[in-house]
């Protein structure tokens, strides 16, 4: 048997040959189409129409889902006021895990600190120490799935 995983046979791996082409050949692309309509063409290559439907958006999905559905509200528009917010003025723990990490963050590359530190030199402590008295300078945006969304102070949310 070989250490190459060959086999028992008697047939050398290195005789066999390695591609079933004959290497003299080369790719050739196919010729694009020819276009008799030149509008048709210049309008392709500056992105009017036909590219419309190839735009990938990013930030949030269903706000992208909803892109081309008539609904035309600019994003601004989709902010509901904050005497008409639906949602429990609790933070939850995905929310509190994120803002702590962030502004964890934030302290670790020399944000200025909004409360005394008293001897601490951990950015997270410092960071929990900031939320407990609710100087974190956030906001926490929670979308709706109709692609609305309220906007949360930190000083709003009760831990």
């Amino acid at each position: 048997m070989s250490d190459y995983g060959g086999g028992d046979d008697d047939r050398d791996p290195i005789d066999e040959a390695a591609f079933d082409e004959d290497p003299d050949e080369y790719y050739e692309p196919e010729p694009e189409p020819a276009d008799d309509d030149e509008a048709a063409r210049a309008a392709r290559e500056a992105g009017d129409e036909e590219d419309q439907n190839n735009v990938v958006a990013s930030g949030d999905p269903n706000a992208a889902a909803n892109h081309g559905k008539g609904n035309e509200k600019s994003h601004k528009d989709k902010k509901i006021p904050n005497d008409q917010r639906s949602t429990t003025p609790f933070m939850t723990k995905y929310e509190k895990a994120r803002i702590l990490g962030t502004r964890a963050l934030q302290i670790s590359m020399n944000a200025p600190v909004l409360v005394d530190l008293e001897g601490e030199t951990d950015p997270l402590q410092i960071a929990i120490k900031e939320l407990r008295e609710k100087k974190i300078p956030l906001i926490v945006r929670r979308y709706m799935p109709d692609g609305y969304y309220e906007d949360w102070t930190c000083e709003e949310l009760l831990q």
